[in-house]
């Protein structure tokens, strides 16, 4: 009998295209396993032909070109590989180089703000305290100068002989007599008491005795003491004391002195002695004037001239009417020097 020899596989051969790629697909198995043997696909997971498509750059010269994700070509060299590689992973250390300086610039920049801050705050809270001492300061140097000013008064006038009243008489010298020359001078104390009263010798020639006001006359002058002498007698007594004048600055200028403005009481300058006497306040009475009204007496009368004790006296007499409410005021404003 004859053999007979059965197919069992009844399924039709496969198509000549499917083994081809079979042929392909085992093709591009070989040369995976091979790029990955080398490393290429363990360092970027992908090809260097789509990494550079994903950025949208050309492929450079030397490059071989990729069909489908494979080199048709044989693998590149190392270096141009190691190149494109660099290129293609140079942005992550950029963009990570980026957030990393922005991160510290950042915070260093809220520090220095901060910093800023802080000492700004410092500064703004210092300032009160410096102006709150200033003020303070300038406070406690009023109030401290107003009770050396209270204390020095009152002790100046607890003290017997602290406080004058001073009046002069002066001639005339120069050319036509007109430079007011001292030739008189008569000092009280507070009580009226006379401390001195002497003629003075002009140390120029007397052109006008001015009789009729000053009540010298030239025998007057023979023994009298001359001007550097009197006026270092003069000086001695003023120092340190409240002097007390009217229009004093006259009999300053004769004497060629300054005296202290805390130490003085000028009563034509005194406008509470104007209001007691119905006068303006800022108007500048007479001595002669001032005393009739307030003191009901007659001074500075006849032809004889002025007597230069008599001045002094009413002046110190009109400075006791005002003088609390005049030394009050002047504790409250102090004069300046």
């Amino acid at each position: 009998m004859a053999t007979l020899l059965l197919n069992l596989d009844f399924g039709e051969p496969p198509p000549k295209k499917a083994l081809e790629g079979n042929a392909k697909h085992r093709s591009f198995v070989k040369k995976r396993r091979l790029l990955e043997r080398k490393g290429f696909l363990n360092k970027k997971n992908q090809l260097p032909g789509r990494a550079a498509k994903s950025n949208s750059e050309p492929p450079k010269k030397g490059e071989a070109p990729k069909v489908d994700g494979a080199c048709k070509a044989a693998p590149l060299p190392k270096k141009k590989k190691k190149t494109a590689a660099s290129s293609v992973g140079s942005e992550q250390p950029q963009k990570k180089a980026a957030v990393s300086w922005l991160t510290p610039a950042a915070s260093k920049k809220v520090d220095a703000l901060a910093a800023k801050v802080d000492l700004l705050g410092e500064f703004q809270s210092a300032l009160p305290k410096v102006k709150g001492q200033s003020a303070g300061s300038q406070k406690k140097g009023h109030q401290k100068r107003t009770a050396q000013y209270h204390s020095q008064a009152q002790s100046e006038k607890k003290l017997p002989g602290k406080m004058v009243a001073i009046d002069c008489e002066m001639v005339g010298t120069g050319p036509k007599g007109h430079i007011s020359s001292l030739a008189r001078c008569s000092i009280v104390n507070y009580d009226g008491d006379v401390l001195y009263d002497e003629y003075i010798l002009p140390p120029c020639p007397i052109v006008d005795y001015r009789t009729r006001w000053s009540g010298i006359r030239k025998q007057h002058m023979a023994n009298a003491t001359p001007f550097k002498t009197a006026r270092s007698q003069i000086l001695k007594i003023l120092t340190g004391k409240i002097v007390v004048g009217h229009a004093i600055h006259n009999d300053f200028k004769a004497l060629q002195y300054f005296h202290p403005k805390s130490l003085t009481r000028d009563t034509s300058h005194i406008p509470l002695l104007n209001r007691k006497a119905d006068f303006p306040e800022n108007a500048t009475m007479s001595l002669k004037r001032l005393t009739k009204q307030l003191l009901d007496r007659d001074i500075q009368v006849g032809k004889s001239g002025h007597s230069s004790v008599e001045d002094a006296q009413a002046t110190m007499e009109l400075y006791k009417l005002v003088e609390v409410e005049w030394e009050q005021h002047l504790i409250q404003n102090p004069p300046k020097d």
